[in-house]
């Protein structure tokens, strides 16, 4: 049975486009998100000194739309939920499956049933990137996948003197474009990217 179709408008913001564009600040987590036209459509910024993470997510005129947190207090590797700011629902949770020199997570509903999987494409410069800070530079690259292992998307960082990447996704029912966006952000944030 196909799983039902994920809401695509998230506290008021539909994201629809195949491609956007993330640049990251120089001194800390402080993202924006630009459609393939080059507007911006939303931004993000990590509170810092917070006991439990924390991503407020802003619309392009600066209205809170949604937030990512943990779910735990110095959670490491756990649980984040997505919440739409207009009625406190949670959207989607990522949950970081612990590993070594793989990044791995999977985005679930609030009901806890999967609907897809972000997944470092290189074990092996995970591995390098962790033992020396001077391959940091060198770009991440992520693949998206439905829980059944259908493609739907990737993030590919550039190279670049701050942090830039892009997020490719295709259409799909399992999970909206808006939920994978806020997902690459906190993912990048989360991992130390």
């Amino acid at each position: 049975m196909e799983p039902p179709t994920q809401r695509h408008d998230i506290g008021g913001v539909t994201l629809d486009d195949d491609e956007y564009t993330v640049k990251q600040s120089h001194f800390r987590n402080k993202y924006k998100v630009y459609d393939s036209a080059g507007d911006l459509v939303l931004e993000s910024k990590q509170k810092l000194f917070k006991m439990k993470e924390e991503f407020p997510f802003f619309d392009a005129d600066g209205n809170t739309v949604f937030r990512v947190k943990a779910k735990n207090v110095l959670d490491v590797a756990g649980d984040y939920v997505l919440v739409d700011e207009r009625t406190d629902e949670p959207v989607i949770v990522l949950s970081k499956n612990f590993s070594f020199f793989h990044h791995h997570w999977t985005i679930k509903r609030p009901d806890g049933t999967d609907v897809a999987e972000v997944e470092s494409r290189s074990a092996i410069l995970e591995a390098l990137r962790s033992f020396s800070t001077l391959l940091s530079f060198i770009p991440h690259k992520y693949e998206i996948a439905t829980s059944g292992g259908e493609p739907v998307g990737e993030i590919v960082g550039k190279f670049s003197l701050r942090d830039v990447y892009k997020v490719r996704i295709e259409e799909s029912n399992a999970v909206s474009k808006t939920a994978l966006v806020a997902a690459a952000i906190a993912i990048d944030a989360l991992e130390g990217n």
